[in-house]
C-alpha cells in the first residue's frame, strides 16, 4: 500500500472515531439535562397570518350564513392560552390559535412532555366546532385525567380544569 491510501484510511477512522465520540456526548447530555424546548408557536403564528392575509374578504351577509365560522375571534370568555402549571415544563404557555397541540414525549408534539410517566404520542387537545377545546387520550398507558377522572373518551375542557399526565399538569386559561 501506498504512504498517501494509508495516511487517508487513518484520517478517514480518525474522523469517524470522532463521530463517534461527538454523538455519545450528545446522547449523554440529553439524557443528563433532557430535551431542549422550543418555541414553535411564533413560527406557525407568522404562517397564518399570512394565510388569512392572502384570502379575499367575506361580505358581511356571507359571514353570518357560516355562523361564524372561518372567523378566528374566539367568543367572550373562551381560553386564549394553555398554561402548564405543574411538572417540569412549569410556566410554559401556547397560545391558542384553532390548531391541534399535541402532548408527549415524541419530538414533534406541540408539547414534549419529558416524564417517564408520558407515552409517545400520548394525548391531544382540538378546539370542536363550536368552539370549545376538547381532550383526547390517544391510547396512552398510564392515561390522561381531567379533574381527577380518567378520560376514556374526547371530552369538552372548562375552564381552569387541571389536565393530568403523568407528572405535568396542564390548564386552559384566559
Amino acid at each position: 500500500m501506498s504512504e498517501l491510501t494509508l495516511t487517508v484510511m487513518r484520517l478517514g477512522f480518525l474522523a469517524v472515531l470522532w463521530l463517534f465520540v461527538i454523538v455519545a456526548v450528545q446522547v449523554i447530555r440529553s439524557d443528563l439535562f433532557g430535551t431542549r424546548v422550543t418555541q414553535r408557536g411564533a413560527a406557525r403564528r407568522g404562517g397564518q397570518e399570512a394565510r388569512t392575509q392572502r384570502q379575499p374578504a367575506t361580505p358581511p351577509q356571507q359571514r353570518r350564513q357560516e355562523g361564524g365560522r372561518g372567523n378566528n375571534r374566539q367568543r367572550r370568555g373562551a381560553p386564549t392560552k394553555l398554561v402548564v402549571s405543574e411538572g417540569t415544563l412549569q410556566g410554559t404557555t401556547v397560545a391558542l390559535q384553532g390548531q391541534t397541540i399535541s402532548l408527549g414525549r415524541a419530538h414533534d408534539s406541540t408539547i414534549v412532555l419529558d416524564d417517564d410517566y408520558a407515552s409517545s404520542r400520548h394525548a391531544r387537545i382540538y378546539p370542536d366546532r363550536d368552539g370549545q377545546w376538547i381532550v383526547e387520550d390517544l391510547g396512552s398507558t398510564n392515561g390522561t385525567y381531567l379533574d381527577r377522572s380518567r378520560l376514556t373518551t374526547p371530552t369538552p375542557i372548562p375552564l381552569g380544569a387541571p389536565i393530568r399526565i403523568g407528572k405535568t399538569v396542564i390548564e386552559l386559561r384566559k
